[in-house]
């Protein structure tokens, strides 16, 4: 009798997600190329497709053309449907399309569910993610709504109601694409740098869409109640307000003589706020990224390695690895076994966890920039702006994007899809994890430091 192996339920559900990435994003890139979703009519080039398929898919904004002078209508809306997709998660999606349609959710979707959004455990999955639609709806529509305010007094009221939704997704799914080309090529929203409607909106959308689903859930339980959080997420509130409020004041002394010159007193107040928000995963611009400071530049790669928080629709490491690594590190300093926080201990396991992801995400990006560099020449900080930016599904771009030659083209999309999936759960799709074995090799010292 033929004794049949376990499944590999880890390795088969992060196939499966990324699987149903690279369907979303081939199918998107097809449709792209077809004469109806172009302004002129004609044919896309494939390439240039795929690009933008991949960064919508993965909601990351890097684009080789502009979305609001090359996308017909069509075009945009087709985008917009990625994004949306690609924010909640194709998974996620699958899950509501069968809840809709009065299905059984199997086991094995919930599996798939609970890889796709980082729970750490499986009971309540369906309905947390039904809770999560809601909250998408709710938080979008509120966004769309408040944008109204700014864009239908300047384009009327069906373009400024359409560009009030466009953005408002755009925005809560960190996905970085806009249509304010219509006031010139890849302005983003420098226009608006000091007007506090679209500030405050844009950057409560893309930290609300940052948070993570879980999280939402937790303070709407709880309400106010600090102390009744989960430890989640009381790590990454307080991991966000350090970086968006801390990240605020370095932009701010360092870009207040660079690229907010010329700026009045409250706009650089709202462009420093703004840059530290989008630098995690958003993408937008209210101030000219090719005019950064060196000093600038360098602090906006490290915001954008770090990204979101997990469960969420932005990219990066997440704010929980970086903190676990911050606490285990300082802990180690001070002569103490673990890392504590909040009253209690960071496992062992989830340090290794964070160190990994965080390693193997700076190896890959690495890679990638002295590949592309080799090969294409191009000025090596731009790059590395570019490729952190692709790797953290971040969108934001000195303009180096349209002078990549294929080479960089292939290899910032696998960045982008790697972001999103996730670096590490995709390399252990291709390798069984095994049991720790009892009996082990001896242990070795190696001097470090």
């Amino acid at each position: 009798m033929k004794i049949q192996k376990p499944k590999r339920y880890g390795v088969n559900k992060t196939r499966t997600i990324a699987l149903n990435f690279l369907v979303i994003i081939l199918a998107g890139a097809c449709l792209l190329t077809l004469p109806v979703s172009s302004k002129s009519g004609q044919w896309t080039d494939f390439t240039t497709a795929l690009f933008t398929a991949t960064s919508a898919s993965c909601v990351t904004g890097l684009v080789l053309v502009d979305t609001f002078n090359h996308w017909s209508v069509f075009g945009q809306i087709l985008i917009l449907v990625m994004i949306q997709i690609g924010g909640l998660g194709t998974i996620a999606m699958r899950i509501l399309l069968a809840t809709f349609l009065r299905r059984n959710i199997t086991l094995k979707a919930r599996n798939l569910l609970q890889e796709s959004i980082n729970s750490l455990q499986i009971g309540g999955i369906v309905r947390l993610i039904r809770q999560a639609l809601k909250g998408t709806l709710l938080f979008e529509g509120a966004g769309a709504f408040a944008m109204s305010f700014y864009f239908v007094p300047r384009l009327g009221w069906q373009r400024g109601i359409y560009y009030s939704i466009f953005h408002a997704i755009s925005a809560f799914c960190n996905a970085g694409f806009d249509l304010m080309g219509y006031q010139g090529e890849y302005v983003s929203f420098v226009s608006a740098v000091d007007d506090p409607l679209v500030n405050i909106t844009i950057m409560a959308l893309i930290i609300l869409g940052g948070l993570g689903f879980i999280v939402w859930m937790d303070v709407w339980k709880q309400k106010f109640h600090f102390r009744k959080y989960q430890f989640h997420t009381k790590l990454v509130l307080t991991t966000t307000a350090v970086l968006v409020f801390g990240g605020a004041v370095i932009f701010y002394l360092l870009e207040k003589d660079a690229s907010m010159a010329g700026l009045t007193g409250e706009g650089q107040v709202y462009a420093s706020l703004f840059a530290s928000v989008t630098a995690r995963t958003a993408g937008f611009n209210t101030v000219d990224t090719a005019l950064m400071s060196e000093g600038g530049k360098l602090f906006n790669v490290m915001l954008m390695f770090i990204g979101g928080s997990p469960g969420s629709t932005a990219g990066g490491i997440k704010t929980t690895s970086i903190a676990v690594i911050f606490f285990y590190m300082l802990a180690y300093l001070r002569g103490k076994q673990g890392a504590e926080v909040f009253g209690r201990r960071i496992s062992d396991e989830t340090v290794r966890k964070a160190v990994t992801v965080f390693v193997l995400n700076l190896f890959l990006t690495l890679t990638a920039i002295l590949i592309i560099n080799g090969v294409e020449r191009l000025p090596l900080v731009d790059l590395m702006f570019e490729a952190f930016s692709a790797i953290g599904t971040v969108g934001m771009t000195t303009g180096l994007t349209r002078e990549l030659g294929t080479v960089g083209r292939i290899l910032i999309m696998i960045l982008m899809f790697l972001g999103r999936v996730g670096s590490m759960s995709f390399a252990f799709s291709f390798y069984e994890r095994k049991p720790v074995p009892k009996v082990q090799l001896p242990e070795v010292e190696v001097p470090v430091g």
